[in-house]
């Protein structure tokens, strides 16, 4: 509805033309407004109705990957006053290694702050990852296929607490 509203005054103000100045002027900046406090409000609403509260992924990923790209500038930028100011190099090559240092690292520091981001914020991927780790390793030492279904339904349920769950395991022929 608000999006609707502004709407309608940008294209008022817009089709007024010249002759009416002020009233183009008063409705392109309602309009703005509106769209400007309404977008939020929006989001909110939408999130809030719909039961959008898995926004959470969303909210850390957005969040690491600011973390990521603010360390690469600095890095990045560290490199090249490393490079052109203190050593001296006024060539492209200190820049195009310095570019290459921070995309050698981007992928190592994405995971380590992804992990640090859902450890802090996203708790049941965290939590969940935990339980998976801990099943790999007790894998290696189980013998029994019985005691393996059962440890396998264990940390699917603690994992993924689906509503039902069944383990189909291939007779040997």
């Amino acid at each position: 509805m608000v999006f609707v509203v502004a709407v309608l005054f940008v294209v008022i103000g817009t089709a007024a033309g010249h002759s009416w100045s002020w009233l183009v002027t008063t409705a392109y900046t309602a309009g703005e407004v509106s769209v400007l406090l309404g977008v939020p409000v929006v989001m909110t609403i939408a999130i809030l109705r719909h039961r959008l509260y898995d926004i959470d992924r969303i909210i850390s990923r957005t969040l690491a990957y600011a973390i990521v790209t603010g360390l690469l500038v600095g890095l990045y930028a560290g490199l090249v006053l490393l490079a052109t100011q203190v050593l001296g190099f006024h060539s492209s090559a200190a820049v195009a290694v310095s570019t290459l240092a921070a995309a050698a690292l981007f992928s190592p520091l994405r995971r380590r702050v992804q992990r640090m981001v859902d450890g802090r914020f996203n708790r049941a991927r965290y939590d969940a990852e935990a339980t998976v780790a801990v099943f790999a390793a007790q894998l290696k030492d189980v013998v029994d296929l019985d005691s393996l279904r059962d440890d396998l339904a264990s940390a699917v349920h603690k994992a993924l607490e689906p509503a039902h769950l069944s383990v189909w395991i291939r007779p040997r022929d």
